[in-house]
């Protein structure tokens, strides 16, 4: 009996491709085709090359989107992208999630030039969403998991436009929460036991700029970093202003917040849901905001999930982990 159409098993096709210039050819296939390989293991084709030429084998939608990939990542080499294996990786998520996107639209796409790397670039339709959010939008929520690029972006585009003189300030603010630790018996006075809190702010902006510039602009009160209860009662004027950890601000916190922007002013409100330290029963600002704030005009809420996160490739089978984890508690 002949199987059902359905039933058989797809059978393999071979389809060749040709690239012009030899030289972006090479950066395309990377170093011993260092690049090829990365693609052949995430999609399952099979890669075979002579010269210029290339042909791809295997189930037709793994060769689609091989194609796909490869005339992409080639669009980019023409353009003077310098391709490295993250990029490779971060091409092949954003094409597996939606192949009509375009890599140049999202890779080129420059938010800052950093003093000691590479532009910074997004690397996920997420990120690309995101900063074009911020670039339109004076108020913008940034929520999803660890290691999505949340506030890196939000660092970068705040540098940006104090390079640009769009603002005249910067002002990262961290709420000072206890995560299962005391600071009580943290030596110094107030802002020295809160100031551990705002590490990861500063190593995001030594990130950004030379460690001697940015404490010069420290000193200087261009650039601030501080605890959220020093926002209190002040009026920031022609800023650039970014709330890391918002989702544990308290209601009373949040509001407190955003009714700080003053006028040329834009913020950034980052935040992970699934990570919330407040004492129970207290309502999260940010989880509270993103209900009631999301359909007033002029701000943005945008969703990050563990397809964004551009850490190492092992923290987003840790975030899948402790999701199967809690829809087990729930059940």
């Amino acid at each position: 009996m002949t199987k059902p159409a359905r039933d058989r098993p797809t059978e393999d096709i071979a389809e060749k491709i040709s690239f012009k210039d030899n030289t972006l050819v090479r950066a395309l296939f990377g170093e011993f085709n260092t690049h090829l390989h990365l693609i052949e293991t995430a999609i399952g084709a099979r890669i075979h090359t002579r010269g210029t030429d290339v042909e791809i084998e295997g189930d037709p939608v793994g060769v689609e989107l091989t194609r796909k990939i490869l005339y992409e990542l080639y669009g980019l080499v023409t353009e003077g992208y310098p391709l490295y294996p993250t990029d490779i990786e971060f091409a092949i998520r954003i094409l597996k999630a939606d192949h009509r996107a375009g890599l140049k639209d999202i890779f080129l796409d420059t938010v800052f030039i950093a003093s000691k790397k590479r532009p910074i670039t997004p690397k996920s339709l997420a990120q690309k969403e995101y900063i074009d959010a911020i670039r339109s939008f004076d108020i913008v929520f940034g929520i999803g998991p660890a290691g999505t690029g949340k506030t890196y972006l939000a660092m970068a585009m705040a540098a940006s436009y104090l390079t640009r003189e769009k603002v005249r300030r910067i002002v990262l603010a961290r709420p000072a929460v206890e995560a299962g630790e005391s600071l009580g018996f943290l030596p110094g006075d107030l802002y020295e036991k809160v100031n551990p809190y705002l590490r990861p702010l500063y190593d995001a902006l030594h990130d950004m700029m030379h460690f001697e510039k940015a404490n010069r602009l420290i000193e200087k009160g261009v650039i601030e970093v501080a605890p959220l209860a020093f926002m209190r009662g002040r009026t920031l004027n022609n800023s650039f202003v970014i709330l890391d950890e918002a989702q544990n601000t308290t209601s009373e916190q949040m509001k407190m917040f955003l009714t700080r922007l003053g006028f040329g002013s834009r913020a950034v409100i980052t935040g992970d849901i699934t990570q919330i330290d407040l004492p129970n029963g207290t309502i999260s600002g940010l989880i509270e905001a993103k209900n009631i704030l999301q359909q007033v005009k002029g701000i943005s809420c945008i969703y990050f999930s563990k397809r964004d996160v551009v850490r190492h490739k092992l923290v987003q089978d840790i975030i899948t982990a402790y999701e199967d984890l809690d829809l087990r508690k729930r059940k």
